[in-house]
């Protein structure tokens, strides 16, 4: 007797009820396509989140939106928005602080002058040279603004000046500063010269400053300053004068720099008047502050003649030569031919 195999069934396929596309049978009678556009499996899980702070404490937001997951590996990709809000001080701002932080700073005067801004605002006044620092809580416990923008500084020209010495700190005084001097100035409007219209004032800069000296300064006695803790102050304690800095002729430090830094290629004669202006001011700030260029890479310049003085013939202060890098340069002849090196050093 002969028995016949009977032949393997085959599972039949159907039509997926919203598209038609031949699939296997299951429950829902949908392809794996028209099955995602019903039924959402992320369901239940927070897509975007916001996380605030007290502005007491922190001056940031962050804000999260799910972009895409992973069921199998359980991966979810997030679309993450910080929202951070910057202290509105920067260096050679005048500022007028708040009474009673003035006074937690070791009896500051009100008017001061920022003289750099790291994690901190680093304060000067100008009348005492006590100086102090303003870290993010306390400025956001005790805000203040700045009196005035770089624009708004004016040139004077020092007619006289007389050091002060042995000046007496008040009780509670804080910390004074060991880099700057102490002085009585008088100075005069360069646009006022056919005028006899002086200003008294104190300043920091006294160990700058010599008789017809060109300074940049704020003049508060004849500027509308809106400022809430100004307004409230005794006139008696408010400066007519407040020097930033000492002004150099920018031609002949443009010159005599035989130093530059390394940048992505430009073209200058296309450039904008405004942002040429503010790259000059940075490359004197970096002449003038050493804290400032300690994390910056200078390079000397090989097109300038080395000047192995620290200072111009005008005190202009200058980067020493210790503090430069020495360039190195590819040759475009790699060959080694004659008159050509390989690696050459600038």
């Amino acid at each position: 007797m002969e028995y016949m195999q009977a032949p393997a069934s085959s599972q039949g396929n159907i039509l997926c009820c919203e598209c038609g596309t031949p699939i296997a049978p299951n429950p829902a009678n949908m392809c794996v396509a028209c099955l995602r556009t019903h039924v959402d499996i992320t369901e239940g899980i927070p897509k975007q989140v916001s996380v605030h702070f007290c502005k007491q404490c922190e001056r940031s937001k962050t804000s999260q939106r799910l972009i895409s997951h992973d069921i199998h590996t359980s991966t979810f990709n997030y679309k993450s928005t910080f929202s951070v809000e910057i202290v509105p001080i920067c260096k050679d701002n005048v500022v007028c602080l708040p009474p009673r932080l003035a006074q937690s700073l070791g009896n500051m005067s009100q008017i001061c002058v920022c003289i750099r801004v790291t994690s901190a605002i680093h304060l000067i006044d100008p009348r005492t040279l006590q100086i102090a620092e303003v870290d993010g809580n306390t400025y956001w416990r005790s805000p203040f603004h700045s009196l005035c923008s770089p624009r708004q500084l004016e040139e004077f020209i020092v007619m006289d000046i007389e050091t002060v010495r042995d000046q007496k700190q008040g009780a509670g005084a804080g910390m004074r500063s060991n880099k700057h001097v102490l002085a009585d100035v008088w100075v005069q409007k360069t646009s006022e010269m056919n005028t006899s219209q002086q200003y008294h004032c104190h300043t920091h800069l006294g160990h700058l400053l010599n008789h017809g000296d060109l300074v940049l300064g704020f003049d508060l006695a004849n500027s509308n300053v809106n400022d809430e803790f100004v307004n409230k102050m005794n006139p008696h304690h408010i400066p007519d004068v407040v020097l930033i800095k000492k002004r150099f002729d920018r031609n002949r430090r443009q010159r005599r720099r035989n130093w530059r830094l390394k940048e992505m290629e430009r073209e200058r004669e296309g450039m904008d008047t405004d942002d040429e202006r503010q790259y000059q001011d940075f490359l004197e700030d970096l002449e003038e502050d050493e804290a400032l260029r300690k994390n910056i890479n200078i390079f000397r310049d090989a097109s300038k003649i080395p000047v192995e003085s620290d200072t111009d013939d005008d005190g202009a202060p200058r980067v020493s030569l210790v503090e430069m890098l020495e360039d190195l340069n590819i040759s475009e002849d790699a060959t080694g031919g004659e008159g050509a090196d390989m690696i050459t050093t600038a």
